[in-house]
């Protein structure tokens, strides 16, 4: 293992053990929701994953080394303000090299999980084509790491702000399996359904970890997206996504934002413009499918044991 890799003591002794852990990135502490807090929501979800049956490993940046399994004054330490830089495989050796902190990306943290040997991790959405993609170029990097690295992310579908058919189409295309729990569509983040089709559906844990042992057995070499709809009770109201994501949408624009900054922004005029109510659900979603990733990580190490 790189000695540019720090695993907690908690998390190497589950993985010598064929223990189940999961992964949890750290960019919703930072930039995901607003200052405390992310850490609050940290804190419930990797409560959630130990109640799932498994071990929480939050991942990010400290002093120069890739932390998999932050401590809570860790944690706090990577919160602080200024904040701290997204990090994804593009800048990732950048910001070691400097010896700095980062929070990690479902990229970021998807290259850890898979060097530490971690097969689960949890977020709240994928990131994938932007809706201005022809005029930008503008796809996220989390597509180049699912196609890199075999590891299953649990997730509320991607980012509501994104194109969903291009990203889906793409997923397919770099050989990214996605499979609906529980539905035929795949999620809009703070909506159910997206109006797309997923690739396949399983309607409870076991089989979902029966498709993804056979998947990462036949050696395919990439991720699996595993597609958990937000809670029915705490889904955003459509009239009130709609016209809060067309705002963000103009506001961006207006403000010319880019790169890795869109999707903090929008996120940032969501949660002003409908009053909290994205604020509402994303902690909602995030706890799910940090439930549902400890689950089926610790399916997976029944099925090793």
């Amino acid at each position: 293992m790189s000695p540019l890799l720090r695993v907690s003591d908690e998390v190497a002794r589950t993985l010598e053990a064929d223990g189940a852990v999961v992964a949890l990135e750290t960019t919703v502490v930072t930039h995901g929701l607003p200052h405390p807090e992310g850490l609050r929501v940290a804190a419930e979800l990797e409560a959630e994953v130990r109640a799932g049956g498994a071990i929480p490993a939050t991942i990010g940046l400290l002093d120069g080394r890739i932390c998999v399994g932050l401590s809570a004054d860790e944690l706090a330490r990577l919160a602080e303000p200024p904040a701290a830089p997204k990090l994804n495989l593009s800048n990732l050796a950048l910001h070691v090299a400097g010896g700095g902190r980062g929070s990690t990306t479902v990229a970021a943290t998807i290259h850890a999980a898979h060097a530490a040997g971690i097969a689960v991790m949890a977020t709240g959405g994928i990131g994938g084509v932007h809706r201005d993609v022809a005029q930008t170029g503008d796809v996220s990097g989390d597509l180049g790491a699912l196609a890199r690295y075999p590891v299953a992310v649990v997730c509320a579908g991607a980012k509501a702000v994104l194109d969903i058919p291009r990203t889906l189409e793409t997923l397919e295309t770099l050989g990214v399996p996605v499979i609906g729990f529980g539905t035929d569509r795949f999620p809009s983040f703070y909506r159910r359904d997206s109006g797309s089709p997923v690739d396949g559906r399983c309607d409870d844990v076991d089989a979902l970890s029966a498709a993804v042992r056979a998947h990462f057995g036949l050696g395919l070499g990439t991720g699996m997206v595993i597609a958990n709809p937000v809670p029915a009770s705490h889904e955003m109201p459509r009239e009130m996504y709609e016209a809060g994501l067309a705002g963000a949408l103009e506001d961006a624009a207006r403000a010319h934002v880019r790169g890795r900054d869109v999707t903090p922004f929008l996120l940032e005029r969501l949660r002003e413009r409908t009053s909290g109510a994205s604020v509402f659900s994303n902690t909602a979603l995030l706890r799910a499918n940090a439930r549902l990733a400890g689950e089926l990580a610790g399916a997976l190490a029944r099925r090793r044991a």
